[in-house]
């Protein structure tokens, strides 16, 4: 089977990827960085955490050559449902999770990563959004992915503030969506690894301020009016007022 951590960017998706990848860890299935050396996903799983990219019938047909042998493992993606997503889902081979954030927060962070990263000279994915409006248009296409994402079946949904506010919640829904026992004491101690504030310096959670509702201070009221008008549609339906 494989476990698939989908998130909106900078949503706190590699928080939920590594509490997933580390959870499932305690049933002794497989680290998806072995999967893909053995196998030769080295093009298909990219990046620290995995990274499947599209879920295309090609991308999820190489990725289930290890599933049907016996394998389980834990992969990322920022992309939207498929056809192909869902067969397997349906068959039992995909098992999906999804997180998402305010977008006016999530557009906020994804430019503070990206220009951090151009003043160290490593720019990153994010780089290239220079300026309000490429923000903008880029965190609506992420947008349109959430809502395709709320559609779809058997997806557990989490929100980056639920699982920042109400831990304890979120993470037994994960455990029990994940059909792991939550009394374990190696469960247990993830959980209690991943609890915000518990190890802020831990690498691979990607955590910089991470603050809800940082877009209020950080935009003018021009810039909150476009966002209002933007995403007047998705936000009540995305649990968030629109200001």
């Amino acid at each position: 089977m494989i476990v698939l951590s989908v998130g909106m960017p900078r949503a706190g998706s590699a928080w939920h990827y590594n509490l997933i990848h580390d959870l499932m860890k305690t049933t002794g299935c497989a680290d998806a960085h072995d999967i893909r050396e053995k196998y030769g996903l080295n093009k298909i799983l990219t990046e620290v955490n995995s990274n499947i990219g599209v879920l295309s019938a090609r991308r999820l047909g190489m990725v289930s050559v290890p599933a049907l042998l016996g394998n389980t493992f834990v992969i990322k993606a920022h992309a939207g449902p498929t056809n192909a997503s869902r067969l397997l889902s349906t068959v039992g081979l995909l098992r999906i999770t999804y997180i998402y954030r305010d977008p006016r927060d999530a557009m906020l962070s994804a430019y503070d990563f990206g220009q951090r990263a151009l003043a160290k000279g490593q720019p990153n994915a994010f780089s290239h959004l220079s300026d309000f409006e490429k923000c903008a248009d880029f965190m609506m296409q992420y947008v349109h992915v959430w809502e395709k994402w709320m559609d779809e079946k058997n997806v557990l949904i989490a929100r980056y503030e639920e699982l920042l506010t109400n831990y304890d919640e979120e993470s037994a829904k994960l455990v029990n969506y994940l059909k792991l026992d939550g009394n374990m004491l190696a469960v247990r101690a993830v959980i209690e690894q991943y609890r915000p504030g518990a190890n802020d310096g831990q690498s691979g959670l990607h955590f910089f301020k991470g603050k809800i509702g940082r877009f209020r201070e950080a935009y003018h009221d021009a810039q909150k009016q476009v966002l209002k008008e933007k995403l007047a549609k998705y936000l009540p339906r995305m649990g968030y007022e629109a200001e």
